[in-house]
């Protein structure tokens, strides 16, 4: 029997090393790689070429979701998985988005950690138990049918700053990775995402993030929107 091939980056060793001992006692896994750090995760996938990626989603100084980009940009083949204690919808969003097939939390089970493994190594989706199967599949469409662009009023005045922070809320960035990006402080982007979400008449950075990728609704909003200086 051919073993599931997996590759761990979870930058706490105590948590990487454990992972790693409990997928080796198991007859159908075995762990091919375990890094705490992404860039040498990286020149071993190129040799090693495992079927899951299971990645932890909050690694200190380095960026998950842009990891993720990576891996299923070159590697489309390996399936990944994300660890948290409990992710939020948002980022169960933009993480699928990025191709994530399933999340497990770390509070799991040891044969809740093993069963999602396993299924989506078998090509299913798996979700952590606070959110549905049904919620993963339709999490776009959702927000996509909530989006609803006939919301936008002609006479809305926009700032280029809020346009930017649109853009990036729209690439999956964080609160904190939009600060960095525009040289601001998390305080004043959370203050233009609640100024975003109120002149658009939206209630997420979900819906942010959908009507910026709905192209033909974002382009007929944006010329319907007055840029102003900051």
């Amino acid at each position: 029997m051919k073993k599931i091939s997996i590759l761990v980056i979870e930058d706490n060793r105590l948590l990487r090393e454990g992972i790693t001992e409990m997928i080796r006692e198991q007859d159908d896994l075995k762990v091919v790689g375990a890094y705490g750090d992404c860039a040498k995760a990286l020149q071993f996938v190129r040799k090693s070429q495992p079927n899951i990626l299971l990645l932890d989603l909050g690694l200190r100084n380095q960026n998950s979701l842009n990891l993720v980009k990576v891996f299923k940009k070159d590697f489309k083949k390996i399936k990944v998985i994300v660890m948290d204690l409990v992710p939020l919808q948002e980022d169960v969003f933009v993480f699928v988005q990025a191709g994530v097939s399933g999340f497990i939390l770390k509070e799991a089970t040891v044969d809740d950690f093993l069963s999602a493994i396993r299924a989506v190594a078998s090509g299913n989706k798996v979700l952590p138990p606070h959110l549905t199967e049904s919620l993963f599949s339709q999490i776009v469409d959702k927000a996509i049918i909530e989006l609803n662009p006939e919301k936008l009023i002609g006479s809305v005045k926009m700032t280029k700053r809020e346009r930017q922070v649109i853009d990036l809320v729209s690439d999956g960035l964080t609160n904190k990775e939009i600060a960095q990006n525009l040289h601001l402080s998390t305080y004043t982007v959370k203050s233009h995402i609640h100024n975003i979400l109120e002149k658009l008449a939206l209630h997420t950075r979900v819906q942010i993030a959908k009507y910026a990728h709905t192209s033909e609704d974002y382009s007929a909003g944006v010329k319907s929107i007055s840029l102003i200086e900051e």
